[in-house]
Formats: structure tokens, C-alpha cells, sequence
């Protein structure tokens, strides 16, 4: 019986943050911009940043910090301002990142620079998704409506499970997209990677600017 509930547990953490994770976002974008430019690799270890942050969200809801999350909400908005700015600074930088930053023939990506930066990959994504406090606010909705799974948690080892079953669903989320798109890699040409390269940043920059206009719109209406 405890080997079951164990599994509950952990399914129903796994669900969550895969469900979390799938809605398409500026994460999303960046992942599967990086996915066919970079490689499959490249793409899950952005996704990975972004499960990290979500992770940290759901530990806050599931554990019952309210004082950390009153943290977050208290400074929301200078959160969601810098969350604004790396938006419209990565929009920016991807729409002129030069499409060649891999070797044609071999269709493979250099090991230099931005490519071979794995550091710099999942340090963004984590960066976007921590100072987006949006997700903490839906975790603690999701908890709190889920009361069949609320009771369950009643020690720390089970909310342990919960969250460590978090942590798997949104990575097991990012592996899947960035693997379905890695299959696009080595048939992107520099033209097509071009467009892309673009139309991403355009997107990737359009949300950062929808988060100034939500603000401004808060703030003076």
C-alpha cells in the first residue's frame, strides 16, 4: 500500500510538471530555436533551466513556504521587469545571430562559442523562468485544488516524491521536444535557419514587450 500511494505520489508530480511545462511560451521558443541551430543537446539543456526553475516554484507551493513566496509576490514586479528586459535582450539576439554558427557540411554545431555553452544555456532559461513569478502563483493553485493529492502529502518524504516527480515530468517534457525537433536539425539550411532566427526573435521579443504593456496596464488602469 505504501509502495502504491509512493507511486501516486510521484505520478501526479510527474503529470504536473510535464503539463506545466508544455504550454508554449518564450522558453519553448528559445528551446526549440536552440534545438535546430545547435542540436538536441543544446535544446534539452535549455529546457532543463527552465524544469530547475519550476522545480523551485513547486517546492515553495508543495512545502507551504509561505514566507518565500510572499518574497515573490512582494517583488513581482521588478521580477517581471528584468523577466521583460531578458526578453527583448534575447529577441534581439537572436534575430541577428549570425545562421552559420555550425560546420554546413558536416551539419553538425561548432564547439566554440555559444553552440558548445551548455553553462550559458541553462543558465538563461533558468534565469527567464525564476524571475517570471507566474508559475509559483499556478503551482499553489494547482496544489490547493488538488486536495486528494494535498492529503496525501502529509510528511516531508512525500512531498519530497512529489516534487522530485515534478522535476522528472518537465524534464521528461523538454528530452521529448527537443528530441521531435532535433530530428529538423541537419535539414536546416542557412536561409531557412535565417527565417527562424528572425521570426524567433520577433516572437521571443513581442512577449517581453506584452509583459512591459501588462505592467504599464496594471499600473495606470
Amino acid at each position: 500500500m505504501a509502495a502504491f500511494s509512493l507511486i501516486v505520489l510521484i505520478v501526479s508530480g510527474a503529470l504536473i510538471g510535464f503539463f506545466v511545462a508544455v504550454p508554449i511560451g518564450p522558453v519553448n521558443i528559445i528551446c526549440v530555436r536552440r534545438t535546430l541551430h545547435y542540436g538536441p543537446l543544446n535544446g534539452f539543456i535549455s529546457g532543463l533551466g527552465s524544469a530547475v526553475g519550476d522545480t523551485i516554484f513547486a517546492s515553495i507551493s508543495a512545502f507551504g513556504l509561505t514566507a518565500v513566496q510572499h518574497i515573490f509576490e512582494r517583488y513581482s514586479m521588478p521580477l517581471q521587469i528584468i523577466c521583460a528586459g531578458l526578453l527583448i535582450v534575447f529577441g534581439i539576439k537572436t534575430y541577428f545571430s549570425d545562421p552559420i554558427a555550425r560546420h554546413v557540411e558536416e551539419r553538425r554545431p561548432v564547439q566554440e562559442g555559444e553552440a558548445a555553452d551548455l553553462a550559458h544555456a541553462i543558465v538563461s532559461t533558468f534565469a527567464l523562468t525564476i524571475t517570471n513569478p507566474a508559475p509559483l502563483f499556478g503551482f499553489a493553485a494547482i496544489f490547493a485544488s488538488l486536495s486528494g493529492l494535498s492529503a496525501r502529502m502529509v510528511s516531508f518524504a512525500d512531498t519530497s516524491m512529489v516534487v522530485a516527480g515534478v522535476l522528472g515530468g518537465a524534464t521528461a517534457w523538454w528530452f521529448l521536444l527537443s528530441t521531435v525537433v532535433g530530428l529538423l536539425h541537419a535539414r536546416i539550411d542557412r536561409r531557412a535557419m535565417q527565417s527562424i532566427n528572425h521570426i524567433t526573435g520577433i516572437v521571443i521579443g513581442l512577449f517581453g514587450l506584452a509583459v512591459l504593456g501588462h505592467l504599464a496596464f496594471q499600473r495606470f488602469v
